[in-house]
C-alpha cells in the first residue's frame, strides 16, 4: 500500500449492519462515502467480538495510522510487512491488504474475513477460492482513480489530435516549424465519443468529453441510467452497433472473462475509419494482433495506450515504433488527488470493519469487479 497524505478521512454516519445488499440510510457526507459504492455491501465480521481485529498492511503513512487509531480503536494494525513476514501473522489475521496475500497465506489464515485491494482492478484476486465462494469479502478502490485517469486519457488524446508529439520534438531541436507532415490537427467539439464501460472511470471520461463539446454515448453492464451528459447508454451486446458512430472510443472496462479480447478483429472492423482508440482499462481487453492489423490497414488515426498486452511492453515490440500509437506505462492513476481519495476510502472501510458495518466497494467475485 502506497503511503499517501491522509485528507478528508472523517468517518461517516453509522450504517445499518446487514450481511448483504445493505444501503446507508442517509446521504453520503464524507469523501469516502461520496466515492465508495454500497452495491453488494457486506459486513465482514459483526462487532463487537470481544477482541481486537488484526489487520495487516504493507506500508502506511503515520498520519493515516493515527487516524485509524482514532476511528477504529478495536482494529489492531501491523504495518511494514511483505508477503513473507505477513505469513507469521496469517493465523490471527482477520483482514489484510491484497498485496500481502499469496496462496500460502490463504491456506494459513483460517480467521480471514476481509481483503482490501489497493487498486480498482481485481482480476488477480477475484478467482481466489475463499473470495470466489464468498468466505472472504474482497473490496477494491474503484472510483478512486477516476479523475486522474480521465485527465490522463484526455492528455493523451489531445497530444494525438493536436499533433503535440511533433511540436515537442521541434521544441527539443529549437525549430520554429508551423507546417509539418502528417494529419491536420482536429478539434474535439462536435465529435462523438463512445465510452466502453460507464463506471467510476468511464463516467469521469464521459464528463470531460462533454466538457469539450463532444456528443457522448456509452455502454455499461447494468441497467443504471446514465448521467445527463451521456446521450445514450447501451448494453455490452450493443457495442458492435455503436462503434461505427464514434470518432473516439475510450475503453474503461475491468478485465473479466467477458471483456478479455473484446476488441478483436471484428470490433476494429466495426470502428469508423480514422477513429481514435484510448485504452485505460486493462491491456488484454484489446487483442494486440488485431490492433496491429488495424494499424497496418490504416483504419485508426491514433491509439492511446496506458495499458498493453503484454505488460510491461518489451523492447522491440511492434507497438513501440508505431507513429500513430502513444504509450504510457500504466501510470494514468498517479496523482496527489488519487492518494487522498484512496486513503479516505481505506480509512472509512477500516472504520466500518471495526464497527461491524457494511464495507464499501465490495467486489462481485462472479462478475469480476
Amino acid at each position: 500500500m502506497v503511503a499517501y497524505a491522509c485528507a478528508a478521512c472523517s468517518a461517516g454516519p453509522q450504517a445499518a449492519a446487514s450481511q448483504s445488499g445493505a444501503q446507508d440510510p442517509v446521504a453520503p457526507t464524507s469523501l469516502a462515502e461520496q466515492i465508495g459504492s454500497t452495491r453488494n455491501a457486506r459486513v465482514a465480521v459483526p462487532a463487537p467480538i470481544g477482541e481486537p481485529l488484526l489487520f495487516l498492511v504493507d506500508d502506511i503513512d503515520s498520519d493515516v495510522q493515527a487516524e485509524l487509531a482514532r476511528s477504529a480503536p478495536n482494529v489492531r494494525i501491523i504495518a511494514g510487512l511483505d508477503a513473507t513476514s505477513a505469513l507469521q501473522h496469517a493465523a490471527q489475521a482477520r483482514g489484510v491488504v491484497a498485496s500481502l496475500v499469496t496462496p500460502e497465506f490463504l491456506a494459513n489464515a483460517p480467521q480471514l474475513v476481509w481483503i482490501q485491494a489497493m487498486s480498482a482492478g481485481v482480476d488477480r484476486y477475484s478467482a481466489w477460492p475463499k473470495v470466489a465462494n464468498g468466505e472472504v469479502v474482497l473490496t477494491n478502490l474503484r472510483a478512486v482513480h477516476g479523475p486522474a485517469i480521465a485527465d490522463h486519457a484526455f492528455a493523451m488524446l489531445l497530444a494525438q489530435t493536436r499533433g503535440l508529439r511533433q511540436r515537442i520534438a521541434d521544441q527539443n531541436e529549437e525549430v520554429w516549424r508551423r507546417e509539418v507532415a502528417g494529419p491536420e490537427p482536429i478539434a474535439l467539439q462536435g465529435r462523438t465519443m463512445l465510452v466502453v464501460g460507464l463506471g467510476g472511470i468511464g463516467s469521469e471520461v464521459a464528463q470531460r468529453a462533454h466538457g469539450f463539446g463532444m456528443r457522448v454515448i456509452a455502454t455499461r453492464r447494468s441497467d443504471t441510467p446514465g448521467p445527463a451528459f451521456v446521450e445514450r447508454v447501451g448494453r455490452p451486446q450493443d457495442l458492435l452497433a455503436m462503434l461505427p458512430q464514434a470518432d473516439v472510443v475510450a475503453i474503461c472496462l475491468p478485465l473479466t472473462d467477458e471483456t478479455r479480447h473484446l476488441f478483436d478483429a471484428r470490433a476494429f472492423a466495426a470502428m469508423r475509419p480514422g477513429a481514435f482508440l484510448i485504452n485505460v482499462g486493462r491491456g488484454p481487453i484489446v487483442q494486440t494482433d488485431a490492433l496491429l492489423a488495424a494499424l497496418d490497414a490504416g483504419r485508426l488515426a491514433g491509439v492511446c495506450l496506458d495499458v498493453t498486452d503484454p505488460e510491461p511492453l518489451p523492447a522491440g515490440h511492434s507497438l513501440w515504433q508505431r507513429p500513430e500509437v502513444l504509450i504510457t506505462p500504466h501510470v494514468s492513476a498517479r496523482s496527489q488527488l488519487t492518494g487522498q481519495r484512496g486513503e479516505a476510502l481505506f480509512v472509512e472501510n477500516v472504520r466500518r470493519f471495526g464497527a461491524g458495518e457494511p464495507l464499501l466497494n465490495v467486489v462481485d467475485a462472479a462478475a469480476g469487479y
